[in-house]
């Protein structure tokens, strides 16, 4: 059974930092295309960040130069650092792996920023 276990969700001030975590079991990912999204409330789901096998990484717009995704495979683990957070950025964030030709989903973690 394969799982994906977000963590590193909480409550910030803007301009705060957060890393996000995504651990697989149950699959190998190292071949994997990983991404970050989230969904605010109301909102569709929008994609933040992908990384591919390559190590190949885009980042949407919005979160270019303040967001970073990367991965340690050793870990089957995905990242996702957040940097000069905005109150915009309050959502819940899911990561997303496409591995062995499956698509996963984490179950989220809530990213608050507030004042």
């Amino acid at each position: 059974q394969v799982q994906l276990v977000e963590s590193g969700g909480g409550l910030v001030q803007p301009g705060g930092s957060l890393r996000l975590s995504c651990v697989a079991s149950g699959t190998d990912t190292s071949r994997g295309v990983w991404a970050w999204f989230r969904q605010a409330p109301g909102e569709q789901r929008e994609l933040v960040a992908t990384l591919y096998p390559n190590d190949r990484a885009e980042h949407a717009s919005s979160v270019k130069g303040r967001f970073t995704i990367s991965r340690d495979n050793s870990k089957n683990t995905v990242y996702l650092q957040m940097t000069d957070l905005k109150l915009e950025d309050t959502a819940v964030y899911y990561c997303n792996v496409i591995a062995s030709g499956n698509g996963y989903w984490g179950q989220g973690t809530q990213v608050t920023v507030s004042a």
